[in-house]
This record gives C-alpha cells, sequence and structure tokens, in this order.
C-alpha cells in the first residue's frame, strides 16, 4: 500500500525511508520503550533496513515516520496495521524516541492517522493494544474516544515478571462525534 504523506500541525508524516534506519535502531533499542509496548524483539543494526523495505512493501501496513514539521528527522513512528478494507478495520500503534516523547507529538500523529483511516480509507474501527503498564498511553487513547472493550491478562512480559493488555478501539462514528463541527 502506498504510504501518503500527512501534514498537521506540529508535525508531518511521511513514509518511513531506508535513511531513517539509525534513528529507528535507536528506537527499536531503547529498553524503556520496548518495555511500555511489549516489544520482545531485539533488532540488530543490520538488520533494520530490511525491517524498513518490508514495511514499505506490506500491502496492508502503512509505516510512517514521525517528523517535526520544517525538520525532517525522524522522530518516531506511527503503523495502521492488519488493514482490512472488507472488514473496514486496522489497528494503529506508535513509538516514539526517547527525546520527543510527551511533547504532544504522538497525539497529532494518531489524530492525524486516525482522519486517514476514516476518511481517507474508509474503515469503521481501528484498535489498538495498550499495556497495563502504561497508564500515560492509555490516558491519551482514551482522552481521543477510544473505548477500553476487554484485557488480555498476563499477554507480555515486564522483566521478570507478566503484564496485562489492554484492548481499546474507536469506531467511526465516535470518531465523527468527537470532530469539531
Amino acid at each position: 500500500m502506498k504510504a501518503p504523506t500527512l501534514q498537521g500541525e506540529m508535525i508531518v508524516l511521511r513514509p518511513i525511508e531506508a535513511r531513517d534506519a539509525d534513528a529507528v535502531y535507536e528506537l527499536l533499542a531503547d529498553p524503556e520503550g520496548r518495555r511500555l509496548v511489549g516489544g520482545s524483539r531485539q533488532y540488530t543494526r543490520p538488520e533494520v533496513p530490511a525491517a524498513i523495505a518490508q514495511a514499505a512493501a506490506s500491502d496492508d501496513r502503512l509505516v510512517l515516520a514521525v517528523t517535526a514539521n520544517g525538520d525532517d528527522e525522524y522522530l518516531g513512528q506511527i503503523a495502521l496495521e492488519s488493514i482490512d478494507p472488507v472488514v473496514g478495520s486496522a489497528s494503529v500503534t506508535l513509538q516514539m524516541r526517547p527525546a520527543y516523547r510527551g511533547r504532544g507529538y504522538g497525539t497529532e500523529a494518531i489524530e492525524l492517522v486516525l482522519g486517514f483511516a476514516f476518511d481517507g480509507l474508509g474503515l469503521h474501527r481501528v484498535g489498538i493494544e495498550v499495556l497495563a503498564i502504561n497508564a500515560r498511553a492509555k490516558s491519551l487513547y482514551e482522552n481521543l474516544g477510544f473505548r477500553v472493550e476487554g484485557r488480555l491478562r498476563d499477554a507480555y512480559r515486564d522483566g521478570d515478571g507478566w503484564c496485562d493488555g489492554i484492548v481499546m478501539a474507536l469506531l467511526e462514528d465516535e470518531y465523527r462525534a468527537g470532530q469539531p463541527a
């Protein structure tokens, strides 16, 4: 699927590219970031370009680099995954590099991707899974209109322990009801 470029107030979402490899590796190697999203796969630096190429070639997945307006530096990434046009559903994932967390970039990235999912792709439902240990992310998603649908008990590792995954989703009519008139 051809990835779009989406323009926001603070950010631009653009297709992820090979030139982002060093920053992508930094993101994927960050232990706290991996912990907060439940990432267990550890990429080596040489594996990153192939992962970027694979993401760009996918038919049911869009991976976009989060960049600041006026600066093309890779700050993080957002993906719309498991896009099913027949069912009208997809899931979203977001990861930001450590220095760019908590600045509002992720919120705007999700808003832009939701607009594309519902208005551009005509989807009916966008889901997200957030770890129970990531209260900040859960709050962000709730503020954007996502509703909790369920809990996956002990679905992720958290160090030597386990952590629940919280399944959330936003339906098209809920998205439209939350948009300014």
